[in-house]
């Protein structure tokens, strides 16, 4: 039990780009995960996915779920759906105004409040009588080149109104450090980095002894908006799209030229392939086809789009990126609705792949210790948490600068929901929310 527990009744939500985990506390300083009993078995995963469909039946004519009931459905009728995954990506994003699902244009908060709509519903009683503190984890950084934060908070504002709770918003690398914390039995200071699908975050708390009046300080934080979705997105630009036509020329006229990348930029945001199958790109495509020095490749591609293939072929990617973790060699390989593609690779070549990427979280991880004013050698332990923490050369990069021993992780997907929560029930939690810390 965490020594500043207040007893007060708190869910903490981890709505992250992948997944989102919601975690609550009764007040007895215990922390629960909430269960989702999902069409593969309970879990307390919760795909941040939404499928969407035409439906006369349904008020608007439009009928959804989100979670992996969205993927089920999704799976079931792929050409009559709209699938997007990810959406978190776009929260700070100036460019993005609305996704046109079908006849409608949705904002994101439109998303937002649809996908928490059905996370709360599907949590079944866990969720239907909300305590008054409700602690939403929100990144360090946003995703994209100059993401506007102040925009962000307006959009997550309008998303979890809809909670009829006043929502406290904490950076979800706090919330893991403040679940790590409540491990320790010695003051020390830590640095927790989480590895989100969007973005990679790490923040530096100070610890003090159990019997402190406030066992927690957070000296300092800091981002990159890098993380597991940039990884995936580099096998798929370095291995999967030179399959699909990328790097391939096309005849005009009496000149061969290279294809355009402009083809495939949607290719780097599961949101925006998934939304691709249309008349216009499509006619695109055929007529790059009839150009192309190998229209075996544009084909490929073609069924990609056509056929909505983009879900099955991030869940290869990941396959191959997972495997990579504990292998020194895997093979991608996908079928599906007029494709089949297969390739070797191995982990030196995905190492290769993200070299520039790992420069940059080295970077981060300078800022925040610049941020603290501290050394690496002043870091008395590291936790590593989020599904991108078990790719081997980002766990080297904190092994070089911290040592192997300083080194822990462990519920990567689940940590930041449960430190959360705790988060929620400590008479302190003013000093913990983003209002109160300095902005990255």
């Amino acid at each position: 039990m965490f020594a500043q527990s207040s007893n007060v009744p708190a869910v903490g939500i981890d709505f992250g780009t992948t997944n989102s985990v919601v975690a609550r506390t009764g007040g007895n300083g215990a922390v629960e995960l909430v269960d989702f009993a999902a069409p593969g078995g309970a879990s307390a995963v919760f795909r941040s996915a939404l499928c969407f469909w035409q439906e006369d039946t349904v008020r608007g004519g439009l009928a959804h779920e989100a979670g992996p009931w969205a993927i089920a459905e999704f799976l079931g009728f792929p050409q009559g759906s709209r699938f997007l995954q990810s959406f978190k990506s776009v929260a700070a994003s100036t460019t993005f105004e609305h996704a046109q699902i079908f006849t409608k244009r949705l904002r994101f908060e439109d998303l937002g409040r649809t996908f928490l709509d059905h996370l709360t519903g599907h949590a079944g009683d866990a969720l239907q009588a909300l305590p008054e503190r409700i602690v939403v984890g929100r990144p360090v950084r946003y995703v994209g080149a100059r993401p506007d934060p102040a925009l962000a908070r307006t959009r997550y504002a309008a998303m979890f109104a809809g909670l009829e709770r006043k929502v406290h918003y904490v950076y979800e690398p706090l919330g893991a450090a403040y679940g790590f914390a409540s491990r320790l039995t010695e003051p020390a200071t830590l640095l927790v980095a989480d590895f989100g699908g969007g973005t990679s975050d790490f923040s530096i708390v100070r610890v003090a002894a159990p019997d402190a009046a406030r066992r927690c300080v957070p000296l300092a934080s800091a981002g990159v908006g890098i993380a597991g979705d940039r990884f995936d997105y580099r096998i798929m630009d370095q291995l999967v799209l030179p399959l699909l036509g990328k790097g391939g020329t096309y005849r005009s006229f009496d000149k061969v030229l290279e294809i355009p990348g402009g083809h495939f930029s949607d290719f780097s945001d599961w949101s925006r392939l998934a939304l691709m199958r249309n008349k216009r790109t499509l006619d695109q495509l055929a007529k790059l086809r009839h150009a192309a020095t190998d229209p075996a490749a544009i084909d490929r591609m073609i069924a990609v789009v056509e056929h909505e293939l983009g879900y099955g072929l991030y869940e290869a990617i990941g396959a191959v990126k997972r495997a990579l973790s504990s292998q020194t060699h895997a093979e991608f390989r996908f079928e599906g609705a007029g494709l089949s593609v297969s390739a070797d690779v191995t982990r030196a070549e995905f190492e290769r792949w993200i070299a520039s990427d790992l420069a940059e979280l080295d970077e981060g991880v300078d800022r925040v210790l610049a941020r603290a004013g501290l050394a690496a050698g002043q870091i008395d332990h590291v936790f590593v948490t989020g599904g991108s923490s078990l790719i081997p050369a980002v766990r080297a990069l904190f092994e070089r600068r911290f040592g192997e021993k300083r080194i822990a992780s462990g519920n990567e997907l689940t940590s930041i929901a449960h430190g959360l929560a705790l988060i929620g029930s400590a008479p302190d939690l003013a000093e913990w929310t983003v209002d109160e810390v300095e902005e990255a």
